[in-house]
């Protein structure tokens, strides 16, 4: 691919699938999976910058995911914590902020605070950003959204006949992020998993049946090539 000539997306979201399938393949414990992935996340973080994409959101721990046995939670919890440990230095050395979508509140307290330092000393960052959907759900953000805009009303700071799509948009968690241009989904599955229902509206969806600890930066370059030959209308008939 050639970044000169390509039309990059500015935003791109990632549904990262198939880390259990991938262990179960290698006759492994799924935990195992989720580790194997992690090299992926790095590949991609990399291969973002490469490209010149402003903005990468990866869906790493959903709302439903809490139903899962508590032991595949812990290792998925201590996975976060070393990945933090393990990388926080390549988002300073590329100079790429650290972001998170999502209940952070529902998280163990260690982790938020872990969460919560490398979010402050990459603040400042503008090669990138990175953006970890933790706790998310996509009709969760919009329940969380719907009760601010509710609370603004009740209290007369907001008049509930001038409710728009733009008030929606600046009550979400991340109101000052663009929409992403282009969502990945590995694994081979067609369907978006609650993930950021409200900012997907319009954006163009690239399914890989590459399973996520396979994925890497040629996975993303070709998901990129196919999003350069889309023509986006924006319900236009042009």
């Amino acid at each position: 691919m050639s970044k000169e000539k390509a039309k990059i997306p500015r935003h791109v979201a990632i549904i990262m699938d198939g880390n259990g399938r991938w262990a179960v393949k290698q006759g492994l414990p799924r935990i195992k999976g989720h580790e194997a992935g992690a090299e992926s996340v790095r590949a991609v973080v990399r291969a973002c910058k490469k490209a010149g994409v402003e903005y990468l959101t990866l869906y790493a721990f959903s709302v439903e995911n809490w139903i899962r046995p508590r032991e595949e939670i812990g290792g998925l919890m201590q996975l976060l914590r070393l990945f933090l440990e393990n990388n926080e230095h390549e988002l300073h050395e590329n100079n790429i902020r650290l972001r998170v979508i999502g209940r952070m509140k529902d998280l163990p307290k260690l982790i938020q605070r872990r969460l919560n330092k490398v979010i402050e000393a990459t603040k400042d960052y503008k090669s990138g950003t990175l953006i970890l959907a933790l706790s998310y759900g996509g009709r969760a953000e919009l329940v969380d959204a719907a009760k601010k805009i509710a609370k603004k009303a009740v209290e007369g700071k907001l008049n509930p006949d001038k409710i728009s799509d733009k008030t929606i948009s600046e009550h979400l968690y991340a109101p000052d992020v663009p929409d992403p241009d282009l969502m990945v989904r590995t694994s081979g599955e067609m369907r978006l998993s609650n993930f950021l229902l409200w900012q997907l509206s319009y954006a163009e969806l690239y399914v890989t049946d590459v399973l996520w600890p396979d994925f890497r930066e040629a996975d993303l370059y070709k998901a990129i090539e196919v999003y350069e030959q889309r023509h986006r209308r924006f319900g236009d008939v042009q």
